[in-house]
């Protein structure tokens, strides 16, 4: 029976990690012990990347839409509660996009919620 090897296994995987990590610098790159490294690392922050990304954004919708609260006279808390309590099931993805695309719609918004408007 013959002998079986593991080259070719060998070097596919060598070569998808040295794929991997193209662009990084130095030994990084070119030096497979070191890319191993590199590549698990890279691949770690990138899965945590992809959670921060959701908790950026979540952020920065809930800052825009406190921006128009604020501007009419109102805060954020009050006019999510406002909604939850006039049972007005908008996410905040779509509430900051109209607080920037469409005022009038969100200030009618804010008077549904029971929200007082400031005078301008």
């Amino acid at each position: 029976m013959a002998r079986i090897t593991h080259g070719p296994t060998s070097r596919k995987r060598r070569k998808r990690v040295l794929e991997r990590a193209k662009g990084f610098r130095g030994a990084r790159s070119k030096n497979i012990r070191t890319a191993y490294d590199a590549v698990d690392k890279a691949m770690s922050h990138a899965f945590v990347g992809r959670k921060q990304k959701k908790r950026q954004y979540r952020s920065l919708w809930t800052i825009r839409i406190n921006a128009a609260c604020r501007q009419a006279g109102s805060n954020y808390s009050s006019f999510m509660n406002g909604l939850k309590k006039a049972e007005i099931k908008i996410n905040r993805k779509v509430l900051a996009d109209m607080a920037v695309a469409d005022p009038e719609a969100f200030n009618a918004l804010l008077d549904k919620a029971g929200v007082l408007l400031a005078s301008k």
